[in-house]
């Protein structure tokens, strides 16, 4: 497993961090791994660790967004997972959602856009 990108750290001068972004590739997958919320605060790093490691040169075409471990989401982060799939569809991948709590699975529902996302188990790591 070749882990890459980390994209925690601190959200600002009030001295809290936010929990980590996680990227690695398994088994020619590249595995996004969310922790905590993804909130507005957060909704931008995501988008920029996504693109990171979409434009990295890799040659897989799978990319597993892990919200095994993603405690809460707002419309933020809703659209954030939003731009991702855009984003991987245009660049020829194919982005699945893993494991989604039910919080994130119920505002899905509720905006209509669970059909545009395949949702799989969590990947093994």
């Amino acid at each position: 497993m070749d882990h890459g990108v980390d994209a925690g750290g601190p959200t600002g001068d009030d001295g809290l961090s936010s929990e980590p972004i996680e990227v690695a590739a398994l088994d020619g997958t590249i595995v996004i791994r969310l922790h905590g919320e993804m909130d507005i605060a957060r909704s931008e790093t995501f988008r920029l660790t996504l693109r990171r490691a979409l434009t990295a040169g890799t040659t897989s075409r799978h990319v597993v967004v892990d919200l095994q471990h993603l405690t809460f989401c707002d419309s933020a982060g809703l659209h954030a997972l939003l731009d991702a799939r855009t984003q991987a569809n245009r660049l020829g991948h194919e982005l699945y959602l893993a494991a989604p709590r039910e919080q994130l699975v119920r505002l899905l529902e509720l905006t209509g856009t669970l059909p545009l996302f395949a949702v799989r188990p969590a990947p093994p790591f």
